[in-house]
């Protein structure tokens, strides 16, 4: 009998720290939704951003990717984004998708324009700049310059 009271106060213990874990990292996950306003963007790639994403402004989040979808006429990618109600976005801002880190995650950044005229809710930011693609790039700066250097031999240096 006693061994049974034991092992049952253990298995209750075990169960209090993994829910006590969970609580943990879901708060720490970032995964609560922002009251707010949403607006959108269209972007000529988006290449790692979720719905759930963040959207930050100074490295400070301040929204969240609420949904994201494809224009069937002109193939761009569209980002609905949650804006916190207390943010007011200049209309002249600009929205980008950039890395955290050399390999980290991509996230929604926000530079706020000069404008004195705010974004109502549901309009479209203007200036996007979409997900710059890491691999093409070091691809072309590997073989673009070993092509380059090529072709100057064969014609000299111009």
């Amino acid at each position: 009998m006693k061994k049974n009271l034991v092992e049952t106060v253990l298995g209750a213990m075990v169960v209090i720290a993994a829910l006590g874990f969970l609580i943990f990292a879901y708060s720490k996950a970032g995964l609560t939704t922002f009251e707010g306003y949403e607006i959108f963007g269209k972007f000529d790639r988006i290449d790692g951003i979720n719905e759930g994403s963040d959207v930050r402004m100074s490295g400070i989040k301040i929204g969240t990717v609420t949904h994201q979808e494809l224009d069937p006429i002109s193939y761009v990618a569209i980002l609905t984004i949650r804006v916190k109600e207390n943010v007011k976005l200049p209309l002249d801002s600009s929205i980008k998708i950039v890395t955290d880190g050399l390999l980290g995650d991509k996230y929604v950044s926000i530079t706020p324009g000069a404008d004195e005229i705010m974004l109502k809710p549901g309009e479209e930011i203007e200036h996007t700049q979409g997900s710059v693609d890491l691999i093409s790039l070091f691809g072309r700066m590997m073989f673009g310059n070993s092509i380059g250097n090529k072709d100057r031999a064969k014609n000299g240096p111009k």
